[in-house]
């Protein structure tokens, strides 16, 4: 897998996943993201003809409080069978 960049515009966030929202979190990541810039990759994946976040909720809201228009992440696939 490779790191790509997606627009945040185009990514759904499941209603499960925004309900552990930490606005603490968020603004932790945020100034870690403006001292070193973005470390760990999101995950998303297709689902439904959009992309749907798997991880990293809190990189994804960080980069938006921001003002950042993409961010840097891994489209995962289900695995073969």
């Amino acid at each position: 897998m490779e790191d790509q960049k997606f627009e945040i515009r185009q990514i759904y966030v499941p209603v499960a996943k925004r309900k552990t929202l930490d606005a603490a979190k968020v603004a932790k990541i945020a100034e870690s993201m403006l001292d070193d810039g973005q470390k760990t990759p999101i995950l998303v994946r297709e689902g439904d003809g959009r992309l749907v976040l798997v991880e990293g909720l809190h990189r994804l809201e960080a980069s938006k409080s921001l003002g950042e228009d993409t961010i840097v992440g891994l489209l995962v696939r289900p695995p073969r069978r």
